[in-house]
């Protein structure tokens, strides 16, 4: 078998675990919780709410009450907002050149998630979801931008420079997340420690289905630059003999980063690592081509989310763990084995 005839079987293959996988963390989702609901009550409903008359639809209005105000919509928040990371740590790593990229790693998430802050502290959040939504888009579009300003020297991203300067926006973001936690109130300063830990608790059906639009947008501007981020893997120089505006890719790609970051931060919080775990995953398995990886990142994305989402509201009976704590505990140990494999690539940082 001819090696792109085996790398195309390698993806089908990839993309139909992909999707089992996806199906079932979706269905076991839905029936986990304090309310019992079967698989069969679960598929039947569905049915039911596309116009297909069943008998396995449930008959209770708790139970469907269960699924259609509380499960689904936390369900679909999570697969908009682990796709949405996914496919912005893989933009992230294609415009750098560099595998450390990720949102929560730079700082991306903290900018986001300090612009969501400000408008709950100054009341902008009474002007609707959207608010908060535009603030957190420029908290993550600055901390983009400084990034990118400060990591560049001649014509490449240094490794170093990238960390260091992540290291310093975040902690800036902490700085000032933390200021705002000071002067806000009681009210305000839960809502603000939320951001910090991140949690799909109390998601609802309208501040989903606009992270799912955003996610669904964002994925397939990404994925018609994939061609232009194939070649730009190629160098600069390179890419530009090949006719790519380089600034202009790597400018609108950092809006998208930026777009997709923040309004996931923006109504789930902070929720680190997964676009540094997910695309690197994806890419062992499918190879480096962009448009291949990006899809599915996407995939992939909303994959960890809903499972980690599942582990978060059953690992302790009666309570609810953070969300980014449990990325983050994944997400980690495996930021260690890549700087290492890094450092041994590059025979050190000098």
């Amino acid at each position: 078998m001819s090696a792109p005839a085996h790398l195309a079987r390698r993806r089908t293959l990839a993309g139909i675990v992909l999707a089992v996988l996806l199906v079932s963390a979706v269905l076991v989702s839905a029936v986990v919780g304090q309310f019992a609901v079967s698989i069969p009550e679960v598929i039947g409903s569905l049915l039911r709410a596309i116009g297909i008359p069943n008998l396995w639809a449930p008959d209770d209005p708790t139970a469907e009450a269960a699924l259609w105000v509380i499960r689904f919509p936390r369900i679909v928040m999570a697969m908009a907002v682990g796709a949405a990371l996914a496919v912005a740590g893989a933009v992230m790593q294609a415009i750098f050149g560099n595998p450390l990229a990720e949102p929560g790693v730079v700082g991306v998430s903290s900018g986001a998630a300090l612009g969501a802050a400000v408008a709950i502290v100054t009341g902008l959040v009474a002007y609707g979801e959207w608010a908060i939504a535009l603030l957190a888009f420029a908290g993550g579009l600055g901390a983009t931008l400084l990034v990118y300003g400060v990591s560049r020297a001649g014509g490449r991203t240094e490794v170093v420079t990238l960390l260091l300067t992540g290291i310093a926006v975040n902690a800036f973001g902490g700085a000032g997340l933390a200021f705002l936690l000071f002067l806000a109130g009681t009210a305000s300063r839960e809502q603000i420690v939320f951001w910090q830990l991140g949690s799909l608790s109390g998601s609802l059906w309208r501040e989903s289905l606009i992270v799912l639009v955003v996610a669904a947008i964002g994925t397939v501007i990404a994925v018609a630059l994939g061609r232009r981020y194939d070649i730009l893997s190629l160098g600069e120089r390179n890419a530009r003999h090949l006719g790519i505006d380089v600034e202009r890719l790597r400018f609108a790609s950092i809006v998208l980063v930026a777009l997709l970051t923040g309004v996931a931060v923006a109504f789930v919080g902070i929720v680190a690592f997964v676009g540094l775990v997910v695309p690197h995953l994806m890419r062992m398995v499918l190879g480096p081509s962009h448009r291949a990886l990006l899809v599915s990142s996407a995939f992939g994305g909303a994959l960890l989310i809903v499972v980690a989402d599942l582990l978060s509201r059953t690992l302790v009976p009666g309570g609810e763990l953070p969300l980014g704590l449990l990325t983050s505990l994944i997400g980690g140990p495996f930021f260690f084995v890549l700087l290492w494999r890094q450092r041994r690539a590059s025979g050190g940082w000098a």
